[in-house]
């Protein structure tokens, strides 16, 4: 232990981080302001520098994040105290420090947070979803799982995401890892139909595990794709939750049929009303057997998605992220165990959820060993892949840097239903690539941040 985490896992920290907690339990409004003096005083100097000024803003102007941060605080008590315990504390303070002292003294990247799929089963048939007709033949083990996440906190890593298939298929070895591991946190991402009375009393017994569910809009269009009636159990799903005292959020894929809709304001003081405290934004890849480039978003759709998401954000109580479009704030793209990487139900150790080649199997090498691996070296080497961080992707805005990467390390396809050339999949983004660039380009320059390293709003940077 060195440098940065040496003072993060420090007896002194470490007591005072407790303290602080306590403190904020106590009385959130009235202690926060001090508990932020707390934070600054043992902070090391120059570390998470423009987040603990922004945290200090929301509290002195009261806005609308100050009523997202006393929402956290309506939740049951043991469930936030795990999540301020193990999110704040583990994965973003202290968890955060380990992975720069490995990264640096390893070479290689080292992720915030893991993707594991669970299963390649699902108990809906989705349009355009191969998971329930592949099955369950796909599944990480439990032992598996549990090898994975006991390699990734020795890296400093304690946030896991579990995709899928459906994962709550999966839902008595999820709890058990959620168990073992008490010190992390666990999301999924689920279609919400699992979730049930015995399932939100399974959260609130082992307290580090948040749903983000899906939901494609309003009721036709999520009946359209997932099936007739899913809506209304989702929905239903979000009520119980929500009586529960149990944090959670929604996931919502936009394309160029259904972005005007899923960035409503409608739709988003409706998710505020289910009780939703965040909502993930997924731009629709064109990936696998089946896909659909007609649903990619134009230029100009992509545009009013950007703009719309941001206004909300300074006026809704709901944490809203745009996988695509918020590519500044993280130094630009994330894979590659940059800040997270994708183990799939086969194993395979993947850069990104949505980019389906490998060079190695999880069975076969420790994290460590694939975070070292040709392709994530790779993208340890090529990051940022453009300066412009409204054009953060190898594959959908930069596909030539896919198509070297994939071909210089000798990485296979590791899409188990129809293995997919990399130029296949290239040729398919090209066109969105070299429609997007010019606006992205005048988007950029209207924001007026010109660098990856240099714009101070930049998590990764740490400017």
């Amino acid at each position: 232990m060195s440098g940065i985490s040496e003072k993060l896992k420090s007896a002194a920290f470490t007591a005072a981080l407790q303290k602080a907690l306590d403190y904020l339990e106590k009385d959130p409004e009235a202690n926060a302001p001090k508990v932020m003096d707390m934070v600054d005083k043992f902070t090391p100097e120059g570390w998470y520098v423009s987040q603990r000024a922004a945290v200090r803003t929301v509290l002195e102007t009261k806005n609308n994040w100050y009523r997202l941060m006393m929402n956290i605080f309506r939740l049951d008590p043991g469930v936030r105290r795990a999540f301020l315990q193990n999110f704040l504390v583990n994965a973003s303070l202290v968890g955060s420090g380990v992975q720069e002292d490995t990264a640096r003294r390893e070479g290689c990247n080292v992720p915030w947070a893991i993707l594991l799929d669970p299963t390649s089963a699902c108990n809906l048939h989705c349009t355009g979803c191969w998971a329930a007709e592949y099955g369950g033949r796909l599944n990480l083990t439990l032992e598996e799982m549990d090898s994975i996440v006991s390699q990734g906190k020795q890296l400093g890593t304690y946030m896991y995401i579990f995709t899928g298939g459906e994962p709550l298929v999966r839902k008595k070895d999820v709890l058990a890892l959620c168990e073992r591991h008490p010190d992390c946190e666990f999301l999924s991402f689920t279609n919400g139909t699992l979730v049930d009375e015995q399932f939100c009393r399974d959260m609130l017994r082992v307290k580090n595990f948040v749903p983000a569910l899906s939901v494609e809009g309003f009721e036709t269009a999520t009946d359209g794709r997932r099936g007739s009636g899913v809506y209304k159990q989702v929905v239903r799903a979000m009520e119980l939750l929500k009586s529960h005292g149990l944090p959670f959020g929604i996931s919502t894929c936009y394309t160029s049929a259904n972005f005007a809709d899923v960035t409503s304001e409608a739709y988003f003081d409706q998710m505020i009303e289910w009780g939703a405290l965040f909502v993930w934004y997924f731009h629709y890849m064109p990936v696998g057997r089946g896909a659909a480039p007609g649903l990619l978003p134009t230029p100009a759709q992509r545009t009013e998605v950007y703009r719309r998401i941001r206004a909300y954000r300074e006026t809704k109580p709901i944490f809203s992220m745009d996988f695509q479009n918020d590519a500044e704030y993280v130094g630009g793209c994330i894979a590659g165990g940059r800040r997270y990487l994708h183990i799939s139900a086969a194993g395979d150790v993947e850069p990104c959820v949505f980019i389906h080649y490998a060079n190695v199997n999880i069975r076969d090498v420790t994290l460590l060993e694939a975070l070292k691996s040709p392709l994530f070296m790779a993208y340890h080497h090529g990051q940022p892949f453009n300066d412009n961080m409204l054009r953060p992707c190898p594959m959908l805005e930069n596909p030539e840097k896919l198509r070297r990467m994939v071909r210089e390390t000798g990485a296979h396809s590791t899409d188990c239903e129809a293995p997919e050339d990399v130029d296949t999949l290239c040729d398919r983004t090209e066109p969105y690539a070299q429609n997007w660039a010019p606006v992205s380009e005048m988007l950029w320059e209207e924001s007026g941040r010109t660098c990856a390293g240099g714009c101070g709003m930049c998590a990764g940077c740490g400017k």
